[in-house]
């Protein structure tokens, strides 16, 4: 999808009357978050123009997620931050977009699951957090995400073939972001086809104010003042086509998607995504029976990763900044096929019998090409990266299958319990490999050949429970509360990743924490046990208050953390054993397994605050996490954990106007890792407003994030490595915190054809 975009945006954002000839409501876009099934009690809901607004700030899907209670986000790229869930993020999250659950496919995480959805092609989102299901929940300890796009529409029986479609734009001042979206469908009484294109694309972001001195960005790159934020542009695209047929109570869909991402910034990681393409087909069947339901799916992802040094980023030699590496290429393949059966069965009027088995079958290739770096004279060292190809990950496989049960009953008007297993099975496997060079391989370590010597080859029998029960004693209170046992299996990384070397190592992290990473073949899963319950109090309909209040306790054994790296896997240099007692500066790490535990709880609300005939309906919101996490092992705080945070909203109704004034509050982080050295930083309010207008087919939205114009560092947003001379270990400067961004403008439009 190739459009003039800068100047569409700019036209369509700037015009919030545009005269049509028919009216026609917006798309229902519903964000709802679970703590069970449908039946049981919601941790939180958002509204289609709350949810619409949200759109307005940011082209990545996860801050869709912001108004959630107990859900804080991993800063990473423009379009790829990590949700997590009580304190637990990434692979210990479950994500699915449209019932695939998708791999990351890089040593850094770039591509994240819900990076492979635009926001504007989202239609729900649900949060499972604490005691999950086993119905939808394997293979993970914090907690399941599925988004899902808009399900298809077919026109009733007798009336005409329906075509609808909505168009888009946007513009946002700080960063000059940009882009548009288009959707259009055309259905029968039992055909649908749909499109769905979407792309945005922004320069890096400013922060309030300077945090680092103005200076190159790389050489011959180009010039970063001192409040740029390196290494935050970012371009998506994406398009995907459905086809639906529906046959009396039988649905068949089909679904193809494709992402093309030609660069993405990463501002606390030494590299940059260079290019991502990626491919996903998913066909599901549903079908309605006497006894229950049916679902069944197959879906096929294949992923293009590619890494490099981007515009901010690069590596230079001497104080004359003599050009060293003009690259240093990093590519990763990765295939995901998976299928899943599931059905309901209605055992009488009281019980519910939920059956399903899944299957995924994962591929991972991760190689470093030869630099066509040519170092200076008298240099050694770079000439190390060839002129063999660097093996990562050599022919990775983690294979699971899973099978569960789950058993609801409704035992009166007031008593509903949940019983569930599932039992989960991951094999996992990876090939020879070596490094640019024997320099990778030194004595007396020999990292590549002892890693090759070794049985790659492990299975893990994982076993999940949930049990809950929820009791209902009027129409204005509910009280649930549960136990669950969730399992996870370490990933290809942290398991298989194997060279000692500091500019191999500080390729392989996810967490952005600018710190080094090697994996350990012998890391067991993660089993958490978590006791959790939720308190509801609202008014008999539901609509002018509401109370939840959830507290949650997890103990996880074999909880995969790190440990400065041991003399035994690293040697006995002087490097290695400063690293073992350094407390300032980046360090080198493996993965171990200890113990941890994580509790906390979670507040929400809405009340209406006032009702009247000249100023509209005024709605108090609010939300409040905290949580805190904790190495039972060594003493130590968990990474990035975020911090007691609140926001608090005033909504106004009038009309065809919504408008709302936004207090967000973050305390100060000060529990922090100290194996990994993690920087601290300050508490923080953050004032936003928001107003949208709804007229006809029309919908036209303006806000101002960060009001005032508040400088302050993200939380969970890692350690800045965002420009310059980023890859040796202690390259570049440790303490700075990635900070957040300053005060923005943005606008966007939609019209409904």
């Amino acid at each position: 999808m190739k459009f003039p975009l800068k100047p569409i945006a700019a036209l369509l954002a700037a015009a919030p009357f545009v005269a049509l000839a028919q009216e026609t409501a917006l798309p229902t876009v519903v964000i709802t978050a679970q703590k069970a099934d449908v039946q049981l009690l919601d941790s939180s809901n958002s509204d289609a123009a709350g949810v619409a607004s949200r759109r307005l700030s940011s082209s990545d899907t996860a801050r869709l997620l912001q108004d959630i209670a107990g859900v804080s986000l991993y800063g990473a790229g423009g379009v790829s931050s990590l949700p997590a869930l009580h304190g637990m993020a990434d692979d210990r999250v479950r994500v699915q977009v449209d019932g695939m659950t998708l791999m990351p496919a890089c040593p850094n995480h770039m591509n994240s699951p819900l990076s492979y959805i635009d926001p504007t092609n989202v239609d729900s989102i649900k949060v499972f957090a604490g005691i999950t299901p086993v119905s939808v929940g394997g293979d993970s300890i914090g907690g399941t995400i599925q988004v899902n796009s808009a399900a298809p529409q077919f026109a009733q029986a007798g009336q005409p073939n329906l075509f609808t479609g909505q168009a888009g734009a946007f513009y946002r001042s700080n960063g000059d972001g940009y882009g548009a979206n288009l959707f259009a469908s055309y259905a029968s009484e039992n055909l649908n086809v749909t499109y769905n294109g979407s792309t945005a694309q922004s320069d890096n972001y400013k922060a309030a104010e300077s945090f680092k001195q103005a200076g190159l960005a790389a050489m011959g790159q180009g010039w970063l003042d001192g409040d740029a934020v390196g290494s935050t542009a970012y371009k998506s695209e994406n398009q995907a086509l459905g086809l639906a047929l529906r046959h009396d109570s039988h649905l068949l869909e089909l679904q193809v998607g494709v992402q093309d991402v030609p660069y993405e910034g990463f501002p606390n990681q030494r590299m940059d995504m260079t290019a991502n393409t990626d491919t996903n087909v998913n066909l599901r069947y549903t079908g309605q029976f006497g006894w229950g339901n049916l679902e069944a799916r197959a879906y096929y992802q294949t992923t293009n990763h590619s890494m490099n040094f981007g515009d901010d980023k690069q590596y230079w030699y001497g104080s004359a900044a003599t050009l060293l590496a003009p690259g240093m290429p990093m590519n990763t393949d990765g295939k995901t096929t998976g299928a899943s059966v599931k059905g309901n069965i209605v055992l009488s009027e009281r019980d519910i019998l939920r059956v399903g088995a899944e299957l995924q079958d994962y591929r991972l290739n991760d190689w470093w090409p030869p630099s066509p770096s040519v170092p200076p004279p008298g240099y050694t060292g770079m000439e190390g990266m060839g002129p063999n190809t660097f093996q990562n990950i050599n022919d990775g496989k983690r294979n699971r299958f899973d099978v569960f049960g789950e058993w609801e009953a409704r035992w009166s008007p007031q008593w509903l319990s949940q019983l569930g297993l599932r039992s989960d099975t991951v094999d996992m496997n990876t090939g020879a490999v070596h490094g640019y060079s024997m320099m990778y391989d030194p004595a007396p370590i020999h990292p590549a050949s002892t890693f090759d010597n070794q049985n790659h080859q492990r299975t893990d029998h994982n076993w999940d429970l949930t049990a809950l029960a929820r009791y209902t004693p009027g129409a204005t209170r509910s009280f649930e509360a549960g136990y669950a046992q969730k399992t996870r299996s370490p990933n290809l990384y942290e398991r298989y990743t194997w060279s000692t070397s500091s500019m191999a190592t500080i390729m392989n992290n996810f967490v952005g924490d600018g710190n080094s990473y090697i994996g350990n073949i012998n890391l067991k899963p993660e089993v958490a046990h978590t006791l959790s319950a939720t308190a509801d109090w609202h008014d008999a309909d539901q609509e002018k208050w509401d109370l939840k209040i959830t507290p949650y306790y997890t103990y996880v054994s074999d909880y995969i953390d790190a440990q400065r790296c041991p003399l035994s896997v690293c040697g006995s240099s002087a490097a290695v054993l400063k690293n073992q007692s350094a407390t300032t500066g980046f360090v080198n790490l493996q993965y171990v397994n200890q113990s941890a535990q994580l509790y906390g709880i979670d507040i929400s609300g809405h009340m209406l605050l006032a009702k009247t005939a000249d100023y509209g309906n005024f709605t108090g919101t609010g939300v409040l996490s905290y949580v805190r996490g904790e190495n039972l092992t060594t003493g130590d705080n968990l990474y990035n954990v975020m911090p007691l945070d609140a926001k608090l909203a005033v909504v106004q109704s009038i009309g065809n106007w919504t408008n709302t004034a936004e207090a967000q509050l973050v305390a100060a982080k000060n529990n922090v890792s100290q194996v990994r050295d993690e920087n601290q930083t300050g508490g923080y309010g953050l004032f936003n407003l928001r107003s949208s207008y709804v007229w006809k087919q029309v919908r036209v939205d303006i806000g101002i994030d960060n009001l005032f114009n508040k400088f302050y560092s993200l939380p969970l947003g890692g350690a800045y490595v965002g420009q310059g001379m980023t890859m040796g270990i202690n390259s570049i400067p440790w303490g700075i915190q990635v900070p957040g961004m300053g005060r923005s403008i943005n606008t966007a439009v939609t019209i409904k054809f």
